[in-house]
């Protein structure tokens, strides 16, 4: 299909189509068309009509892109006013982002929000501690406990046995030594 024998036309019915010119659709007459306008009229509207709300249509327009133009150096003046004051982008930026802090900081829900995490905190807090007490207390009677000595007694025994009497130079009590020589305690 040759690209010059396209109708690029979007409001034609054959868009897109090769159309072959050589017979011309422009002699058939369409039923209801007015003339050689090149916007058929809405129903109920003159000539005259039409033409008033055309030139009434430009007018619009034009007050259109003159406020545009008004608006555009408004924002010069703007920008260059900012720009002496040291007022960048940036700054602006972040002269925003503090005032809305601000504002979410005083209003209502954050404050009853801050507050209940701040009771649960300290509920979890309490919480935390006494589990760490019961268990601290757990533990020493764990170590009090006959099983646990038992145990403390079978590991010096080994230990014995591994290192010998005198163990890297130190001299390594019996393990049925009343009073052991450790330096550390198992706990």
């Amino acid at each position: 299909m040759d690209p010059a024998s396209q109708d690029i036309n979007l409001n034609s019915p054959n868009k897109g189509l090769g159309v072959d010119h050589s017979d011309s659709l422009s002699d058939v007459p369409v039923e209801g068309a007015v003339g050689n306008s090149t916007n058929p009229l809405p129903p109920g509207l003159t000539e005259e009509e039409a033409e008033e709300l055309r030139i009434e249509l430009s007018k619009v327009e034009e007050e259109i892109n003159t406020l545009r133009q008004v608006l555009s150096a408004k924002e010069r003046h703007a920008t260059e006013l900012k720009r002496k004051l040291g007022l960048s982008p940036l700054n602006e930026l972040k002269q925003n982002l503090t005032k809305s802090w601000q504002d979410v900081q005083t209003s209502n829900a954050y404050k009853k929000t801050q507050e209940t995490l701040s009771q649960a905190g300290q509920k979890t807090s309490a919480a935390l501690s006494t589990v760490g007490t019961a268990l601290t207390k757990r533990l020493g009677d764990m170590r009090n406990s006959a099983t646990f000595k038992s145990f403390e007694d079978k590991v010096g025994n080994l230990k014995y046995r591994v290192v010998g009497p005198k163990g890297n130079g130190d001299a390594v009590g019996s393990p049925t030594d009343t009073t052991p020589t450790q330096e550390n305690p198992p706990f």
